[in-house]
Order: C-alpha cells, then structure tokens, then sequence
C-alpha cells in the first residue's frame, strides 16, 4: 500500500536502505554478547534485520497496544536494542528510553507519568536480573499491560520477543510514518527536578545530522558505538547516525578494551563513537595506531564544561569530533582543528557542517541575560522545557524560543567565543546518571546517623560517590530496598574492611 510521507521517519530512513542493498550487513553484536545478556551473539542483514522489526511490531499490535501508546525500553547495546526501538516506532508507538541504572523508584515513577503501556528488557544484564526489575516496576505502575523481555528462563507473564521473531508475524495496521509524530519521551534532571522530554522523529534526526554531517561521516560508514543508548544523545549516536549512514553499525557494551579493539579490527570499521574522555585516553595511549582502519572518531562530552581544557587530539591518521551534550536538551558538534585543539564555538547560528558554506542551519547557540548557554533550534524541544507558571498558576510566563541548559556561560573577549565554565548548580553528574544533589542529602538522611553520602569530582564520569556509614552492608541493603541505582548502593561498597566506601 503506497502512502504519502509528509516527513521522514526513523523507520522510513530503515527501509531506504533496505530497498537499496537489503544484503548488506546492518547490525552485528557486540563480541561479548554471551557474558552480557547470556545469547547468541547476532549479524543481521538488512533483510534479516526487516524481518525482525515486523515480526515485534506485529506482536506489539496483536498484544492490544494502540498507537501512540508508550512502550519503556530498558536494553543494552546490542541488536535487540535497535529492533526493538524501530519495531515500536513501525507500529505506531512512542519509545521511553530506561537507562540500565534506574532501578524500581525511578522505573515506577517515570511509567506512572508518562502513563507506559508496556515494557521492553532483558532476562539478564551483566548478571542482574532485569526481568524480575521490570516485573515489580510493572506491579506498581497501573497503565504498564504488556511486559515483554529477550533472552532465556524468563519469569511468568512476560512475553518472549525472542518467540515473536521466530512466528514471522506481520502487522495487522498500517501506520502513516510521519516525521512530525512523537517519537520518543526521555527523562531529564534540572534544577526544577525530573523532567518528561518528549520528541518528534524529526528532532531525533536533526540530533543525527549534527552529529554525521559535521564529523563528514561517510554513506556506508562502518560505525562502532560504544556509548550507552538509552537517551536522546544515545540513540543519535547509535541508530540515526547508523540509519542516515545506510552503513553498518558495530554495537559495543561498554566498556572492555580488549573486545573493542578485537571487534572493531574484525569489521575494518571506520568510525568510533565513543564518550570524549574516553576517546582521549584511548588516543593518548596509541590505541588508534592499533585501530588501522579507524578515520573517524565521534566524542561525547556529558560534561561540556571540560572540552576547552581537554587535552589535544593527537592522531593524524583520524579526526577527531567534540559532541557537547547538554542532559535531553540538545546537542551540538564540533570537528577539532588540524592541531588537535578544540574548536571554538560562536554565539549565534550554527551550520552543520560547521562553516561550510551553504550549509543547513543545525541550531543556534545563545547566551540568556543571566549568564547561561542556551539552545534552539530543530531538534530542541522548547516546550518541554518551559517554566513552570508563576505564583497560583494564573499568570503564564513569558514565552521562549530556547531553552536554558542552566551551564554557566561568558563570552571570552579576545575571539568572541563561549567559554562553558560550570555545569547546572544542585545538579550531579555520575556518568550518564543526573540527579538533584538534594536527592542525595535525602537518601543520606534515610541512612541514620553517623551515615555520609557525598559526590566528589571526578574528570571522568563528573562525579563519584563515596559513602561511609557504621555498618555498610546494612547501609547497602537500605539503599536497594528504596529502589535505588547499584551507584548509589556501591557508594558503601567495603574496601579492605575499611568502613569508608
């Protein structure tokens, strides 16, 4: 059935490619598959790929799930990842990205306000039983229908995808793919809390421009992602660079070196999209010189207050792309200079490629009256981020076209560049996890005296948590019945029997 596209849509760049070469190889594993989730490692085709997309979205519509409905996907990086996310976008539904370190109090508190229908994971991750998370999160969340889960020895009442793919279903709808439907609903922390973000396809695919069109990333590119996917940052440099691409993307859990470097030589890939720190460290220990076939390297930076102090890009044999991630704000890229050095970002409109003449418009970098970094532009979701109304809520506040990312920014008089000095005050960075800093006093109090949970710096990951308490493994138990994350809980992991963690 022909029907008219008004915009394109995640799974309409999928089926461009299919049409065009549906036996390339589309998706592969990563190598350590086997230890992460416990099942066959995979290389699918574009083909074999297709045929697993329509057979969960098939089932996703069998099971009574409408379209817009939301389904929560808690996966790692591996090929299930992407299935999952294009099969619920081909029937119709909106993803809820769930990072694999939210445990039941952030699960039940973010299905319960985006009012989820279903849930996506794993039987296991990395030895923790996800099923048995997400069966709980499902008993506290009262809209949650449709638990459905990969891999093995799955618990009762959850549905196996695995069996899904093996029926070869096909949908019994038809969904317009419209580039301007929701697409995606993902969480942010700032200073007013925790934040629903939700997303159109367009946006998602502006995030993915920015990205491949400034690092000049080849059509048929070879892409390893080693960064976590589960964010609006992490599907951009997973699936829709991969999907503008109509190249290959290398999946990678992170982090193990030695798998990285074996997979990446195996599949000649070209392009690395890896966390900035990361990459850097890599660089610096001649890791890229052990990568030959490697030309193109895509960083993150979860704290773009760090880029401008960063140390130089020093491989000539690939070039090197600052990516400064702003939570599930936006996003913008920047290609480092011959030299190494970070390049320098203006005020005002920027093209992607940056500087190139000509080019398309990917956003616009702006200083608010108050000294931070603000953001607009298409993949920017304005009102996601909009103030909250004034004293009894009768008064609107003033409309914006941008959003305030809350860094702290200046204007360096000498090249008229922006300097990003400081991250959002009272919000703390572990990693990819953002939380409120007086969440962590809280969870302190709830430990009784003589407890100390605390956030000390780290170049990194932001921050690190370090805990001490009188007894730490009663300390653990506590923080695991509230619900919360293995960071939090290992903040009081002993050492040595000492009582500091």
């Amino acid at each position: 059935m022909n029907q008219q596209i008004s915009s394109p849509t995640l799974d309409t760049l999928f089926k461009r490619t299919l049409a065009r070469q549906p036996d390339a190889l589309a998706l592969v594993d990563p190598l350590n598959k086997q230890r992460i989730t416990g099942q066959t490692r995979k290389r699918l085709t574009y083909a074999q790929a297709d045929r697993a997309i329509t057979a969960i979205a098939a089932h996703f519509i069998e099971s009574g799930l409408p379209a817009n409905a939301v389904i929560a996907v808690q996966l790692p990086a591996t090929v299930e990842f992407a299935l999952t996310v294009l099969a619920a976008h081909r029937a119709g539904l909106v993803v809820l990205p769930l990072p694999l370190l939210w445990r039941q109090a952030e699960l039940t508190s973010v299905l319960n306000r985006t009012a989820a229908r279903a849930i996506v994971t794993c039987g296991k991750i990395d030895g923790v039983s996800y099923a048995d998370i997400a069966m709980n999160a499902a008993a506290e969340a009262f809209s949650i229908r449709h638990v459905c889960g990969f891999g093995s020895d799955l618990p009762e009442g959850m549905a196996s995808l695995d069996e899904a793919i093996l029926h070869d279903l096909r949908p019994a709808r038809a969904i317009l793919q419209d580039g301007r439907k929701a697409a995606l609903i993902s969480f942010d922390v700032t200073s007013d809390g925790f934040r629903p973000v939700p997303r159109a396809h367009y946006s998602l695919i502006a995030g993915g421009l920015a990205m491949s069109l400034e690092s000049d990333l080849a059509q048929g590119a070879t892409i390893m992602s080693a960064f976590a996917p589960m964010s609006f940052a992490g599907l951009c440099a997973s699936l829709v660079t991969w999907l503008l691409s109509g190249g290959t993307l290398v999946l990678h859990h992170p982090f193990d070196e030695e798998v990285l470097q074996t997979q990446f030589n195996d599949h000649a890939c070209d392009t690395l999209i890896a966390p900035a720190p990361l990459a850097l460290r890599l660089d610096e220990r001649g890791l890229t010189e052990r990568l030959p076939s490697l030309r193109n390297v895509l960083g993150l930076w979860r704290m773009p207050e760090q880029v401008a102090s960063s140390v130089h890009w020093a491989s000539h044999r690939a070039t090197m792309t600052d990516v400064y991630l702003f939570g599930e704000a936006g996003l913008f890229s920047a290609r480092r200079s011959a030299d190494g050095t970070p390049a320098p970002i203006k005020p005002g409109p920027h093209s992607a490629p940056r500087e190139a003449p000509g080019a398309s418009i990917a956003g616009e970098i702006l200083l608010t009256p108050k000294g931070t970094l603000a953001l607009r532009g298409p993949m920017v979701p304005v009102a996601a981020y909009a103030p909250p109304p004034a004293g009894d809520g009768l008064i609107a506040p003033p409309q914006r076209d941008y959003v305030d990312t809350e860094y702290a920014a200046r204007i360096d008089r000498v090249n008229g560049a922006i300097n990003i000095t400081a991250p959002p005050a009272g919000v703390m960075t572990v990693g990819g996890y953002r939380f409120l800093a007086q969440d962590l006093q809280e969870w302190s109090r709830r430990l009784g005296q003589g407890a100390l949970l605390t956030a000390l710096p780290d170049r990194l990951s932001g921050h690190r948590l370090a805990g001490r308490a009188q007894d730490n493994a009663r300390a653990r138990d506590a923080l695991t019945e509230l619900g919360l994350n293995p960071l939090m809980v290992e903040a009081f992991r002993d050492r040595g029997g000492a009582a500091a963690g």
